[in-house]
């Protein structure tokens, strides 16, 4: 997902560029490979910022990294399809859908899962899901916010055809409520705490952590980089983790670098990093072959589906490369 998440989130694009260097004296080599990523400004990369800041990739081997700012997903889906980045940050029912599409990329790292920062908003006459038949409702298409919309609708028995939809991006969604141009709004952090800072009575009918997994992200990376990069691309997982130690053992300052980076101040924010779960390594080991992969990735495939995210049959095997986090 954004501000934070548009398909969901912005990107950013990581150039690692190194190379086989010696020092004068010869002790010393780089890695000259150059690697792009994509990220949006979504929290749940915010790792990376931390990674950018503190010199992380450095000590990783990657000798340099660029963030660069996509502001919708279709832009860097079109970079990551076009080989123009090696590397993305996306939504996981995102991921299905390229490979459903047939873009050779694989999931390598589990990122975040999104609880409370991605959530359903509704005016005072809105006080049950049951009550959204017949009204019109803002999310951004092909989203998380899509994804969530369709359970939000299915835990209640209403099918999508029971409201209006009103298409628009996350951003939008929650000015449109706002300004009451729609009673009911889904969309991620930062823009829940603008809306709800806008108008205090607005109020949260269904978020992530009403249907815990689904709303999560991932990196993805093009077959033909994992093939040919393979060192690079574990000291890209290996950042991750050291960035994610750091954010632990340094929170208030490790929030206040992602809240900057994301354009908003960590006061507003709080509340938002408190609804997101960030995934170790440790936890990629535990999870990506293995609950992720039996439990987690059909109930994202079947919501995938619904919403025409993913439209061929894909399977974690097609999907999934779980050798790198293995490996760590």
């Amino acid at each position: 997902m954004p501000f934070l998440h548009a398909v969901k989130k912005t990107v950013i694009t990581l150039c690692v560029v190194g190379g086989m260097s010696a020092s004068l004296q010869g002790a010393y080599a780089a890695d000259t490979t150059s690697v792009k990523m994509g990220i949006e400004p979504w929290l749940g990369y915010g790792q990376w910022h931390i990674a950018s800041n503190k010199g992380l990739f450095k000590q990783e081997g990657l000798s340099k990294v660029d963030v660069i700012n996509f502001a919708e997903d279709k832009d860097i889906n079109a970079a990551l399809a076009s080989g123009q980045i090696d590397v993305a940050n996306i939504a996981t029912h995102t991921a299905m859908g390229m490979i459903s599409a047939g873009l050779p990329v694989k999931i390598v790292l589990l990122l975040d899962q999104s609880n409370t920062a991605d959530a359903m908003l509704a005016t005072k006459d809105v006080t049950s899901l049951k009550d959204l038949k017949g009204k019109q409702v803002a999310y951004e298409e092909g989203t998380t916010s899509d994804i969530l919309l369709r359970s939000a609708l299915a835990s209640v028995g209403l099918a999508y055809s029971d409201i209006k939809p009103v298409p628009m991006p996350a951003a939008s969604a929650g000015s449109a409520i706002i300004a009451g141009r729609v009673p009911v709004a889904v969309t991620y952090e930062p823009y829940l705490t603008v809306a709800k800072k806008g108008d205090p009575t607005l109020k949260v009918l269904f978020s992530g952590a009403s249907d815990p997994g689904l709303i999560s992200d991932v990196l993805v990376v093009r077959d033909d980089f994992i093939k040919q990069h393979p060192k690079e691309l574990s000291s890209l997982i290996k950042t991750w983790g050291a960035a994610l130690d750091y954010y632990n053992a340094h929170t208030t300052e490790g929030r206040a670098i992602i809240s900057k980076a994301v354009g908003a101040s960590p006061e507003d924010l709080s509340t938002a990093f408190d609804g997101i779960k960030y995934y170790s390594l440790a936890d990629n080991k535990k999870l990506l072959s293995h609950d992720f992969t039996t439990k987690t990735f059909p109930h994202i495939l079947k919501a995938a589906t619904a919403a025409g995210i993913v439209t061929q049959p894909v399977t974690p095997a097609q999907t999934i490369d779980a050798s790198f986090v293995n490996a760590q």
